[in-house]
């Protein structure tokens, strides 16, 4: 019993499960707005659990894909697989498992949410991948977590439609924004072993010139939403202070000090999601 409370324990640490708060409160606005209200129960666990789920898998097969850099990387090596907390075939085995747990989650849920389901797969797992092919894996990342308000929205109407991509251009800069400043704490290793980044690539300062304005970019799509989705003043107040959280993610971190990289990174963008969704989500119940 204590192996296996044991083996929970890290493996539940190796996927990072509590980071799915930076993740699903815009799946639950995708859903929150496609219903124009609260979708059903079942609905709202299914797409809880497709949420969780990919999660899980992509975080999973990262670690797997990632195990012998993470074990040269001093910030890394403490990491499930190269400390040999965990095998590479029970990690393996988990990704197959939570993969095939989305799948059959798409599959209850409609026929669109079941076709698309095989796509939104390979681009959450191919991100580990992305860093040997291109500096701008971060927009990939975004991408990946990105694809959650725009397949809760299908999941709800089961149709697609051009708003809900809005959704998904706001995660994806958003989430390529905060990556391209937490990469730059292995800007030294990433060079050294040939990986890419926006950090390796144009060096630490205009990686954060290159973040700000991926977060500017948030700053205007965030408004245009509000416009599209014909959204009031409670979700205008909810964006105001988005807005004045990514600035002040900016504030505390610098080219030449990382040492809040993690409030900046954890802290402040799990702030940031749930009060995106708890502002369009209020604004759109107070309206009904």
């Amino acid at each position: 019993m204590e192996n296996v409370l044991r083996s929970t324990r890290v493996t539940l640490e190796m996927i990072k499960w509590e980071h799915s708060i930076f993740a699903l409160p815009f799946a639950l606005t995708g859903a929150v707005l496609a219903a124009n209200g609260w979708p059903t129960l079942r609905v709202l666990g299914l797409i809880v659990l497709c949420m969780v789920s990919a999660r899980s898998a992509a975080m999973a097969f990262n670690r797997l894909v990632d195990a012998r850099l993470d074990a040269e990387n001093p910030r890394t090596a403490m990491r499930a697989i190269p400390a040999g907390h965990l095998s590479s075939g029970f990690v393996l085995v988990f990704t197959i498992v939570a993969s095939c747990v989305f799948l059959v989650g798409a599959a209850l849920l409609n026929r669109l949410t079941l076709e698309c389901a095989p796509l939104a797969l390979v681009v959450v797992l191919a991100y580990s991948y992305m860093k040997r092919v291109t500096r701008w894996s971060h927009l990939v990342l975004g991408l990946a977590l990105g694809i959650a308000p725009a397949a809760a929205w299908i999941a709800v109407r089961g149709t697609f439609s051009p708003r809900a991509a809005l959704l998904t251009a706001i995660v994806i800069l958003w989430v390529g924004g905060f990556d391209v400043l937490y990469a730059c704490q292995d800007f030294d290793y990433d060079r050294k072993v040939g990986l890419f980044s926006v950090p390796a690539a144009f060096g630490l300062e205009r990686a954060f010139w290159i973040a700000r304005v991926m977060h500017l970019g948030v700053v205007v799509l965030l408004f245009v939403m509000l416009h599209v989705f014909g959204l009031g003043v409670i979700a205008l107040v909810g964006m105001c202070i988005v807005v004045v959280l990514l600035a002040y993610e900016h504030m505390i971190v610098s080219p030449t000090d990382l040492t809040r990289m993690n409030a900046a990174f954890f802290t402040l963008n799990g702030i940031i999601s749930v009060v995106f969704f708890v502002s369009v989500a209020v604004d759109v119940l107070h309206r009904r």
